[in-house]
C-alpha cells in the first residue's frame, strides 16, 4: 500500500483493527505502556497521524518502526497522549478549589496533593500556587505524574511562553487570584520560568495510570479529561486507583466531562460540587 499526496487507498477494515490491536499489543509488551483499553476511535486516528507522518503504508510498518526505534515510539507516544493544558485551566474550578477545599486542607499538618496525568505540568503549577496563596505551600508536596517522558521534561523547566501570559492572567483572575501571575515567574531573555520557591514544592515523576500501582496516600487527587480517552472496564480500573489513593476525607477532583456516578465507588464520595467535578471520599 503506498501513500500518496496525502491520500489512503481503499483500505481493509478488519485488518486495519488487526493491526491496531497488534500494534498496541507491541507497545505494552515492549514499553509498558497499556492503551489496549483506550477509545477504538480516538487511538485510530492518532496512529494513522503517526503513520502519515512517519510516510508509512500501513499501520505493520510503524509498527515495526516503533519496536526497533526508541525516537519513534517516543513520537508515537506524544500522539497518543496529547496533552491540552494551561495556567489556571477552567478557572471557576480553581475558584472552588481556593475557597471550599484549601480551607478543609488548613486543617491538616502537611498536605500531598497528587496531578494524574499532569502533562506539560501547568495544572500542578497552578495548584501550587494557590496554595501559596493560601499559606499552606510550606506545608505541603505535590506530586506530578504522566507517562511521557518529554511532557515531563517540559514540565520540570516549568517555563511558560510569552505569548501565552496574557491569557493565563486572565485565567489566574478568574481563578480569585490575589495579585499577578507574573509574581510567580521570573523572566530572563524573553522566557518565563517558575520561580524556584513555587517550583521546588512539586516533584515530577513517571506513572502509569493503567499499568503501575498506587504510591503514597493523598488529601488531593487531580485527575482531570484523562480517563476520557479509556473505555468502561479501564475507567473502573482507574477509579479504584484513585480511590486507594486517597486518604479518608480526601478530595477527587476530575475533568468537566467526567464523574463518579455510575461507577462502583459512587457511594463512598460526598459530593462537593457537581459543576467543577470535586468529590470527597467518605468511606
Amino acid at each position: 500500500m503506498k501513500f500518496e499526496d496525502g491520500v489512503w487507498p481503499e483500505y481493509d477494515e478488519q485488518l486495519e483493527k488487526l493491526e491496531i490491536r497488534l500494534l498496541l499489543e507491541a507497545v505494552f509488551n515492549r514499553y509498558g505502556h497499556d492503551f489496549r483499553n483506550y477509545s477504538y476511535p480516538s487511538m485510530r486516528r492518532r496512529i494513522w497521524h503517526r503513520a502519515t507522518m512517519e510516510q508509512l503504508g500501513t499501520i505493520s510498518m510503524l509498527q515495526h518502526l516503533v519496536l526497533h526505534d526508541r525516537d519513534a515510539f517516543e513520537r508515537l507516544l506524544g500522539d497518543l497522549v496529547i496533552p491540552v493544558t494551561e495556567l489556571f485551566r477552567d478557572p471557576g474550578m480553581f475558584r472552588f478549589f481556593r475557597g471550599k477545599v484549601a480551607p478543609e486542607l488548613a486543617k491538616l499538618p502537611f498536605v500531598r496533593i497528587w496531578h494524574a496525568g499532569c502533562a506539560s505540568g501547568e495544572e500542578a503549577y497552578s495548584s501550587a500556587i494557590v496554595m501559596d496563596e493560601k499559606g499552606l505551600l510550606d506545608h505541603s508536596r505535590i506530586y506530578a505524574t504522566d507517562i511521557s517522558r518529554q511532557a515531563l521534561q517540559r514540565a520540570r523547566e516549568g517555563v511558560v511562553p510569552p505569548d501565552r501570559m496574557e491569557a493565563y492572567e486572565r485565567n489566574y483572575e478568574d481563578s480569585g487570584g490575589a495579585q499577578s501571575i507574573a509574581a510567580y515567574y521570573g523572566e530572563a531573555g524573553g522566557v518565563f520560568r517558575l520561580k524556584p520557591s513555587i517550583a521546588d514544592r512539586i516533584v515530577f515523576a513517571e506513572h502509569n495510570l493503567v499499568t503501575d500501582r498506587s504510591f503514597n496516600e493523598f488529601h488531593v487527587i487531580f485527575c482531570r479529561n484523562v480517563m476520557i480517552y479509556f473505555n468502561s472496564d479501564l475507567r473502573d480500573r482507574v477509579h479504584a486507583l484513585l480511590y486507594e489513593s486517597l486518604a479518608d476525607g480526601g478530595f477527587l477532583i476530575l475533568g468537566g466531562k467526567e464523574s463518579v456516578a455510575f461507577t462502583r465507588l459512587a457511594g463512598r464520595y460526598e459530593i462537593w460540587s457537581d459543576e467543577h467535578r470535586v468529590y470527597r471520599k467518605v468511606r
